[in-house]
């Protein structure tokens, strides 16, 4: 009986000595976009394994939470099965929230975010930050965006009072002049003021009222290159691009100037990231936690990685 009870004594002390959650195993991490989004999309509503932990508490070392913002059509568990685990196995504090849904969209629809006009998501952005600031005890977050959630958080900072509360804002596949897939920025020239691109917002603006928006020459880019530069005073900017961009028409668009560019082949000519597969690339993810970290840069890596399967 007496050993029966020293033994429990001293697990509660090594309890107490040793907490059980430093010993936590890190979580995988997985590098193939097509693979992991896939699997997530099988879970509505779900979270981003490591992300939305809201007793989460920063710590000097990362002493702000990162807010994900996904990529048109993406949500807060398929676009960040890769950054998700990724950051918080770094440390950090991880927040990801669905923007821009489609409120009359029946499901499977409404697991697609981002449709919506861009200023409306951002107020959407304005009440998260919020949230995760108040539970989370910090003044600061760093924005992770993907594609169109490279280009909504700075409608938040530049418009809706964001900017103190933004320190570093990191973008993956960016388009800070917009994107010309196919031509269709010679729309804005025809006949009305942006031309046929208004017309088309218009359309569409029930359904899919952001993907005009991005368009080089509407009148959202117009707005958000006012002043000459989408660039807010006060925020730290790093953009992460492939040359294979597919949607993002020239790839260039995310390079502005006043702002940390990276391409990801000048690091590797091995990476063959595309849009979508470059938001689960070890060769841009050794760049985000870098820019994130400045204070403890390592060496970006260098391996082969295929269009949408990443990693193999």
């Amino acid at each position: 009986m007496l050993r029966v009870r020293l033994s429990v004594v001293l697990a509660a002390v090594v309890a107490l000595l040793l907490p059980t959650a430093s010993y936590a195993a890190p979580l995988p991490v997985p590098y193939s976009f097509l693979t992991s989004a896939v699997l997530a999309g099988l879970q509505p509503n779900a979270d981003a394994p490591g992300t939305n932990i809201w007793t989460c508490k920063p710590t000097a070392a990362h002493p702000r939470p990162v807010v994900l913002v996904h990529g048109l059509t993406g949500n807060k568990a398929t676009n960040w099965q890769t950054f998700g685990p990724l950051l918080k196995n770094n440390g950090y504090c991880v927040f990801a929230l669905t923007y821009g849904v489609n409120k009359l969209a029946p499901t499977p629809l409404d697991q697609f975010g981002g449709v919506n006009r861009i200023e409306d998501s951002a107020v959407e952005l304005k009440a998260f930050v919020n949230k995760v600031l108040a539970a989370t005890g910090a003044t600061q977050v760093d924005i992770l965006g993907h594609s169109e959630g490279t280009v909504m958080p700075n409608y938040y900072a530049k418009f809706l009072g964001g900017a103190p509360k933004i320190k570093r804002y990191v973008s993956i596949a960016p388009l800070w002049h917009g994107t010309n897939p196919a031509g269709l920025d010679k729309l804005s020239t025809m006949g009305t003021p942006f031309g046929v691109t208004a017309l088309l917002g218009q359309a569409l603006d029930p359904f899919f009222a952001s993907g005009p928006q991005l368009l080089a020459g509407s009148a959202f880019w117009a707005k958000m290159r006012s002043g000459g530069t989408p660039i807010v005073p006060g925020i730290e900017y790093t953009n992460i691009v492939t040359q294979y961009d597919e949607l993002v028409q020239p790839y260039t668009s995310g390079i502005e100037p006043g702002m940390t560019n990276h391409v990801v082949q000048s690091y590797c000519p091995l990476d063959f990231s595309e849009h979508f597969q470059i938001v689960a690339d070890p060769i841009a993810a050794r760049i985000v936690l870098n820019a994130l970290d400045p204070a403890n840069r390592k060496p970006v890596p260098c391996q082969l990685v295929l269009p949408f399967l990443g990693t193999l």
